[in-house]
């Protein structure tokens, strides 16, 4: 069995793209890879056959791998219900939370469970590529480490640290990590690869040269910006990289950026169908303007509605739905729009009035997740679902909806993922577009969503394989090339 561990010099550095393009590239070779990440913190999340949670983006590092996600490959998950608590997801199930005050004090049985499921992968893998988080220098973190450097130092594994040269400041970034760890711990540092670079790369080679020299790691590759490459992101607040279209025909949907956002990644499918726009918002005019509201997903369902209320949205949804507007509610959102919401678990603060335009009362209680699949229209559409509110129709509708309702041009429903299928998308953007008067029309020789996504991990495998030195690393894992 051998590893490799990729860490970044910060957040958002390109780890989860690196990982993910590794292991198509190693695939292709024939190599038997499977992705970890010890501990993901994230509200976007994706269910595995056996109803397992994990992170989206160890869940498409699978895929890359060309195994079924499971949970070993994220056995610790951690949710942001607020500033101060997460919720916790241990080997795929819910498991209590974390106050921030056990944050570096209070995780040692997260670890043990993290370390397990390592030696389960190494087992039964040739190769086990692992993501750290965040920065293996969050020295004030190190002594109960076991994402980055604590576990690279339990399996012996090889560091590649990935630097994001975009952001400016990369060359201080990898000599600022590189000089701040301890020497057991630099000892395991064994490579650097530039990720987002843009330009003559000879203009970058003697900052790296001078980099190399000084720390004594060479750099594996240089990866050039990827302007076609999407991936899910673990950001709560980071939403794919989404454009206008350039016709005049657009539907333009906006989507409600609530502060505990969760499972964004729902309307990513929207994003990436021709003539549609997207836009992520706060702002009560844009949400008006739309010709379909989208209220997502969210880790703190009455906080966030407090929220949505305090913006003037709430008012914004009655009108919409007065009007006969669409409006669609994904799991949180959904539960916003019932008539009560009892929720003595999340927040603790008992029943709340919904937003009163779906007749469904919410009682929070046991989590659900599971892979679901509903009709609709006579056909079935697959999704999952993660939610602790359970809904009870209470009224009339004007239709059941994914395990959900709609009444009016506003719809309801618990299930992620439903975009992703490309005859519902289509069928129920057009209905979207028959009721707020656009003129979109779906384009019959447009890609489905899963097809772009193979599209893109196969991209980004090329460009690791084009500019990164994968034998080098073969060799550090311990494998011959």
């Amino acid at each position: 069995m051998s590893g490799l561990l990729i860490a970044g010099t910060s957040s958002d550095a390109g780890k989860s793209l690196v990982v993910t393009g590794l292991c198509r590239a190693f695939v292709r070779r024939g190599i038997d890879v499977a992705p970890f990440k010890a501990q993901n913190m994230s509200n976007n999340a994706a269910v595995c056959a056996d109803g397992a949670e994990i992170g989206r983006a160890q869940y498409l590092q699978a895929q890359a791998a060309r195994v079924e996600p499971s949970a070993s490959h994220n056995p610790v998950l951690l949710k942001p219900g607020s500033d101060r608590r997460a919720f916790v997801v241990l080997d795929g199930r819910p498991a209590g939370t974390l106050e921030a005050g056990e944050y570096a004090t209070g995780r040692a049985h997260l670890a043990e469970a993290a370390f397990a499921a390592y030696e389960r992968l190494a087992a039964a893998h040739d190769l086990v590529v692992v993501e750290g988080a965040g920065s293996p220098a969050e020295i004030n973190l190190r002594a109960r480490d076991y994402v980055n450097l604590g576990l690279a130092r339990r399996f012996d594994l090889p560091v590649v640290l990935v630097g994001d040269i975009d952001r400016g400041g990369v060359l201080a970034s990898l000599y600022g990590t590189w000089a701040l760890v301890d020497d057991d711990d630099r000892a395991l540092l064994a490579a650097y690869v530039i990720n987002k670079f843009r330009g003559d790369p000879s203009v970058l080679a003697p900052g790296l040269d001078e980099i190399s020299r000084r720390t004594g790691l060479p750099c594996l590759g240089v990866l050039p910006w990827l302007d076609d490459v999407w991936l899910d992101s673990e950001d709560a607040l980071t939403v794919g990289p989404w454009r206008p279209s350039a016709d005049g025909a657009d539907l333009v949907v906006a989507v409600v950026r609530f502060p505990r956002i969760s499972n964004a990644t729902d309307v990513d499918a929207l994003a990436h169908t021709p003539g549609v726009r997207v836009v992520v918002t706060a702002d009560p005019a844009v949400c008006a303007a739309a010709d379909l509201l989208v209220l997502p997903g969210t880790r703190a369902t009455v906080a966030d509605l407090a929220w949505l209320r305090a913006r003037g949205i709430d008012a914004v949804v009655g009108e919409r739905h007065a009007a006969r507007r669409p409006t669609l509610g994904v799991c949180g959102g959904y539960e916003m729009l019932a008539a009560t919401i009892d929720d003595g678990l999340e927040s603790g603060v008992g029943e709340v009035p919904g937003l009163g335009i779906l007749p469904v009362a919410v009682t929070f209680g046991a989590k659900v997740t599971a892979r679901t699949s509903w009709p609709w229209r006579g056909r079935d559409v697959a999704g999952y679902e993660i939610h602790h509110g359970h809904c009870a129709l209470i009224g009339e509708v004007d239709e059941p909806f994914l395990d959900g309702v709609r009444v009016g041009a506003t719809f309801g429903t618990l299930v992620h993922g439903a975009l992703e299928d490309d005859a519902f998308r289509v069928a129920f953007l057009a209905e979207v577009a028959a009721l707020s008067g656009s003129a979109w029309t779906p384009d019959a020789d447009a890609p489905g969503h899963a097809a772009l996504r193979e599209a893109m991990i196969e991209r980004l495998a090329d460009a690791v394989a084009t500019h990164v030195d994968l034998d080098a690393l073969l060799a550090l894992a311990g494998r011959a090339s």
